[in-house]
């Protein structure tokens, strides 16, 4: 199953070359992997008031192309490993049929002491 963010370039997303500056493209990701969770009806606030978060243990990110200021990009998620506390997703950023940018993200599932726990059942079924 692939999930698809559509966002818009603005110009604090850019450097003094008017291209989108390398890290604002994992917080493009980033946002789509929370709408994404969002979408899978998993209330991260609750989890979290239930002691268990998600955190990024691994990033591997390949920048192919650089988006410019008012491009419109869609980032694909697409989860295409899953363990009991683990998953790890591939992220890509489009613009129309030109791939800019691609990440495989591992995350995982943690209590508050920092230890690795079952992922909730939206992410299980």
């Amino acid at each position: 199953m692939a999930h698809e963010f559509t966002l818009r370039v603005y110009y604090e997303d850019t450097d003094l070359a008017g291209l989108v500056y390398y890290a604002n493209y994992l917080k493009f990701i980033e946002r789509a992997r929370s709408e994404y969770v969002r979408e899978l009806g998993i209330d991260q606030a609750a989890m979290k008031d239930g002691g268990l978060v998600f955190a990024v243990s691994r990033v591997e990110a390949d920048y192919i192309q650089p988006a410019k200021y008012d491009d419109l990009l869609t980032v694909r998620t697409t989860i295409t490993r899953k363990t009991a506390a683990r998953l790890t997703l591939t992220q890509e950023i489009r613009r129309g049929d030109t791939r800019l940018f691609e990440a495989v993200v591992t995350i995982v599932c943690l209590d508050e002491t920092g230890r690795p726990q079952r992922l909730p059942a939206g992410f299980r079924a």
